[in-house]
C-alpha cells in the first residue's frame, strides 16, 4: 500500500470535519483538490473511507483504522519536530493550550505575557468546559491544560500553581450583605444557583457542604459562570464561584462576597498534561513560565 504524507494530512482533515469544504478551506486547497487526494488514498488502499448518506458524510470502518493510524503518524513527526526544535532552542514553535472555561478570566493574561517574551512562537488557545479539557488532554491533542484539580482515576500529571479560593456571591442588596462571620447553618435557608453537574466548582462545593453536614437547595443550574453571576445579581439566589471571575463585578459593586464562616475554600489551579507525554521546547518554557510567574502576571480580586 502506497500512501502519502499528503494524502494522510488530507484525509485527516476530511475526517476530523466530516466534509470536504471545510476541510478544503482549512488546507487552502480547492474542493475538487481535497476530492481528488480522498479518491487516490482509496484506490491505494482498496477499500472505501467514506460513505455518503444523504448530504452527511461518515467515516467506514476501514476509515475509522486509517484515521487512527494518520494521527499515530502525525504524533511521531511532531515529536520529531519538536526533537529538532530542542536542539534548536526555543525560537520558534507552536504551543497548544486547551482551559477550563472559569480559568479563562486569567489564563488569556499568561498566555499575553508569554508570548510578548516569545514572540516567534504561535499560541493555539481553546476554552472549553471541564469534560473537554480532559478529552483531550487525554486523546493528547493539546501540549497542556490549565483547569482545577483532575480527577484522580485519569492517568495524568498535573501541578499545583496558583490558588483558586471559591467564595459565596450575593446581589448588594441581599439581606446577608454585611454580615459578619455567617454561620454555615443559615445559608441552608437560601436557595443557590449551580454549576452544571460535572463541573469543578460544584463538585467542590458539594463536597465542602457534606463534609459539614449542611444541606443546600438550588434553584436552577447554569453552564457558565457569566450566568451565573447574571442570575445572582437579578436576585434569583446565591451563587459559589471562584474568586478569579468576579474581578469587574466587585469593582463595579454589582456583586458582593458574603462573609460566610469556612469560606472560602480553597483549591488550587493545576497545569496539566497527559502522564508520560514528552513537552515540547515551547511547552515546557511555558510550564517553567506559569510555575515561576502566575502569581506575578496575575493578581487576586480584592473583596471588600
Amino acid at each position: 500500500m502506497h500512501v502519502t504524507l499528503r494524502q494522510m494530512r488530507v484525509f485527516e482533515a476530511v475526517a476530523r470535519h466530516l466534509s470536504y469544504t471545510r476541510a478544503a478551506e482549512e488546507l487552502f486547497l480547492t474542493q475538487p483538490a481535497v476530492s481528488m487526494q480522498i479518491k487516490q488514498l482509496e484506490e491505494n488502499v482498496g477499500l472505501p473511507l467514506f460513505e455518503q448518506l444523504g448530504k452527511r458524510l461518515f467515516l467506514t470502518d476501514a476509515g475509522e483504522e486509517m484515521l487512527r493510524c494518520s494521527r499515530a503518524v502525525s504524533r511521531q513527526l511532531k515529536e520529531a519536530e519538536e526533537i529538532v526544535e530542542d536542539m534548536k532552542g526555543v525560537r520558534r514553535g507552536r504551543l497548544q493550550v486547551v482551559v477550563a472555561s472559569t480559568a479563562g478570566y486569567f489564563a488569556p493574561r499568561l498566555l499575553t505575557a508569554f508570548a510578548k517574551e516569545h514572540e516567534g512562537v504561535t499560541i493555539s488557545l481553546d476554552l472549553t468546559n471541564r469534560e473537554n479539557v480532559l478529552r483531550q488532554v487525554m486523546d493528547n491533542e493539546t501540549d497542556l491544560a490549565i483547569m482545577g484539580q483532575p480527577p484522580g482515576e485519569y492517568d495524568l500529571e498535573s501541578e499545583p500553581f496558583m490558588e483558586n479560593p471559591l467564595v459565596v456571591i450575593a446581589a448588594p442588596d441581599h439581606p446577608l450583605t454585611g454580615s459578619k462571620r455567617i454561620p454555615l447553618k443559615r445559608l441552608q435557608d437560601e436557595t443557590f444557583v449551580v454549576r452544571e453537574r460535572g463541573s469543578g466548582t460544584r463538585s467542590a462545593t458539594e463536597r465542602f457542604f457534606r463534609k459539614k453536614e449542611i444541606s443546600w437547595q438550588y434553584g436552577m443550574e447554569m453552564t457558565s459562570n457569566e450566568a451565573i453571576k447574571q442570575s445572582v445579581m437579578a436576585g434569583m439566589g446565591l451563587g459559589v464561584v471562584s474568586l478569579h471571575t468576579l474581578e469587574l463585578e466587585l469593582e463595579a459593586g454589582r456583586l458582593v462576597v458574603l462573609n460566610v464562616a469556612g469560606f472560602p475554600i480553597m483549591r488550587n489551579w493545576f497545569l496539566v498534561h497527559r502522564k508520560g507525554k514528552r513537552l515540547s521546547p515551547v511547552a515546557q518554557v511555558f510550564r517553567d513560565f506559569v510555575l515561576e510567574r502566575a502569581g506575578e502576571v496575575w493578581q487576586m480580586p480584592r473583596v471588600a
